[in-house]
């Protein structure tokens, strides 16, 4: 190789040295800067608010929510009767736009659904047809709470042969279990990736004893057991939502002892109390909880379908809330906002045509002075979280 040739090539290989040297300091210094702008927000100067959203990123969004008692008159499944069964589809017609807005939807399905086998039956002791689980999920109910003072009328049987109805259309329930192992498998519902643990307990069952040896039959009230269940869902669920069947019937505000358990439920760690058994609505409020987070609690979400008439006993709703996922520089956060309350109204035609509508509506299926009861609950639900 002459001597040019050699001064040729050294040059061209100096440059390319050069370039590549430029662009790997270029890199390093662009990654640098982008880790720095992550993990130092505070060199930005901005204020809090800017800061902590600096900090943290929307992952996923949900919104709960949760209606109240599902309580079968014999005035309500005799209008619901046709030639081959029952069909309650009609009931909920007017109300399925509501039913379907949240992302997951709770009822309380106060009686069992034992249907024909076990003898359908009203108060005191209720069993209802099968069908009110069918016209519940083409409603738009995604799980059914099934722990309160209704779970024995019909002894084991009846609660065994209503859970496996359940089963068999595909609607999740908790509160009451065929087995011991049924009641430790917790019910964790995911939704746009946010897993929301549900649980159910009732004060008791109408003065009817849980078999001996048979705890698992009905989640009754027991600090141990629920502190137990609440440890384990923190572990494996984004959000804990629970059911309670508590309070005083026909009572529009909540007793101390409602107001004392919803304050230690929220410290162990639930995020949303959604209360049924008044049979009327109690209003919904925050809690602050010690590990500086807030929690909801829904003191009681009144009849949302039943045969009880006057004094706001017909009257219920759909208590909602928004849930968001974030992540931060401490790993992943919840965050309960927007609180909100939509009112219903059951209908009827003496005793015929049960309908469940908007209150704000409802002038339209009998009810005198709809709107005025339409800003008496609003104020009676949501004074508290605004």
């Amino acid at each position: 190789m002459n001597f040019s040739k050699t001064v040729l090539l050294t040059t061209v290989i100096g440059v390319m040295v050069i370039f590549c040297s430029a662009i790997l300091i270029y890199k390093i210094h662009t990654e640098n800067k982008a880790e720095a702008a992550v993990a130092k927000p505070a060199q930005l100067h901005l204020d809090n608010r800017e800061t902590s959203a600096v900090n943290k990123m929307l992952i996923e969004k949900v919104t709960l929510g949760a209606i109240g008692d599902i309580l079968i008159h014999d005035r309500v499944y005799n209008d619901a009767k046709t030639k081959t069964g029952y069909d309650f589809k009609p009931m909920f017609e007017h109300a399925k736009t509501l039913l379907r807005t949240p992302d997951l939807l709770l009822a309380n399905q106060e009686t069992i659904l034992g249907g024909p086998e076990i003898g359908i039956s009203s108060y005191p002791m209720f069993n209802s047809p099968q069908e009110v689980g069918d016209a519940l999920i083409e409603a738009g109910v995604d799980i059914v709470s099934t722990a309160n003072n209704h779970s024995l009328d019909k002894g084991e049987k009846g609660l065994k042969t209503s859970l496996d109805y359940l089963d068999q259309i595909g609607l999740p329930h908790v509160g009451t279990s065929r087995t011991p192992s049924e009641q430790q498998n917790l019910k964790i519902l995911n939704k746009n990736g946010i897993k929301v643990a549900y649980l159910s307990y009732t004060y008791g069952t109408n003065g009817i004893p849980v078999p001996a040896g048979k705890d698992y039959l009905v989640n009754l009230i027991e600090r141990t057991a629920m502190q137990e269940e609440i440890i384990r869902a923190k572990e494996e669920a984004d959000v804990i939502v629970m059911s309670m069947h508590w309070g005083n019937e026909y009572q529009l505000q909540p007793t101390e002892e409602q107001k004392e358990l919803a304050e230690t439920l929220a410290n162990d760690g639930v995020d949303i109390i959604f209360g049924h058994h008044p049979h009327v609505l109690q209003p919904m409020e925050w809690i602050d909880r010690k590990d500086g987070r807030k929690s909801l609690v829904v003191y009681s979400l009144g009849n949302f379908l039943s045969g009880q008439v006057r004094d706001y006993k017909d009257i219920g709703g759909i208590a909602t809330v928004e849930i968001t996922k974030y992540i931060n520089q401490n790993g992943v956060d919840i965050e309960l906002s927007n609180p909100g309350f939509i009112p219903t109204y059951v209908s009827n035609e003496q005793l015929r045509n049960y309908r469940v509508v908007p209150l704000k509506d409802a002038d339209s299926f009998g009810l005198p002075n709809a709107e005025s009861k339409y800003n008496e609950i609003m104020k009676h639900m949501l004074g508290n979280v605004q």
